[in-house]
């Protein structure tokens, strides 16, 4: 069965999200400084720096000397993978800001898990109308791009241990498709009103890494544009895998 569709919550708690969100950098990217997530989050230093209190108080989030937090043990389980995830976000950020500058859509960066993709790096448009963040999100992955894009690189075995109950002749389908085109197009697969376009990246081993992708609100998406967005999308895929081999 699939999972359901995300969707915001009716009444968000700005204060939680930005608990929630704080919690992932840290276990994704190592330590932070106050100022860092004030500027991530865009809040005022005051307010990170009580967010990162409260995190402290629930072991989600430690103080070390330098003034800087690192996970905490609640989240150290997980932090032996933070390092090579770590690398791939600081490595690609530059490039979706890029990505922003030259096509204006909110850009993102998500790596997959079995089942589920994450996203790992999320760059906003400066639109009005935008995609906003997804940064920390999980999905399942054949709901998503990057997803998509990731699972039509596993071998036919594979795909079939991951998708016992599961449409596989509509998956596989799918899946041929995105092989086909080097490329993947979601048009309110993931999320309703949404239009999202990527590409893979490939790590320096020669496996699919990541997926690189934009994100646009559907009113927003023109057809004819796409060979341009998938052509713009490849060269900064390979900007970034030259950068991920050096």
């Amino acid at each position: 069965m699939d999972k359901p569709l995300k969707t915001p919550p009716p009444y968000a708690i700005t204060s939680v999200d930005n608990a929630l969100r704080i919690a992932t950098m840290l276990q994704l990217e190592g330590p932070l400084t106050v100022t860092e997530v004030a500027q991530r989050l865009g809040v005022a230093g005051s307010t990170a720096h009580r967010l990162l209190a409260m995190l402290v108080y629930r072991d989600f989030a430690v103080r070390q000397a330098d003034r800087s937090y690192r996970v905490g043990p609640v989240l150290e389980l997980a932090a032996h993978s933070q390092s090579t995830t770590a690398r791939l976000r600081a490595a690609a950020l530059p490039h979706l800001h890029r990505l922003v500058d030259i096509l204006d859509e909110s850009a993102n960066l998500t790596i997959r898990t079995g089942t589920t993709v994450r996203f790992i790096a999320s760059v906003e448009s400066r639109q009005a109308l935008r995609v906003g963040s997804r940064e920390g999100m999980v999905f399942p992955a054949h709901r998503t791009t990057a997803g998509l894009l990731l699972l039509a690189e596993l071998p036919p075995d594979q795909l079939d241990e991951l998708y016992t109950d599961h449409d596989l002749d509509t998956l596989r389908a799918d899946l041929a498709r995105v092989r086909r085109n080097g490329f993947a197009l979601n048009e309110g697969r993931s999320e309703r009103g949404v239009v999202a376009v990527g590409v893979p990246v490939t790590s320096p081993d020669g496996e699919a890494a990541a997926g690189l992708s934009i994100s646009m609100p559907s009113a927003r998406y023109e057809k004819h544009r796409l060979p341009t967005l998938v052509t713009t999308l490849r060269t900064v895929a390979r900007s970034l895998e030259h950068d991920l081999k050096n």
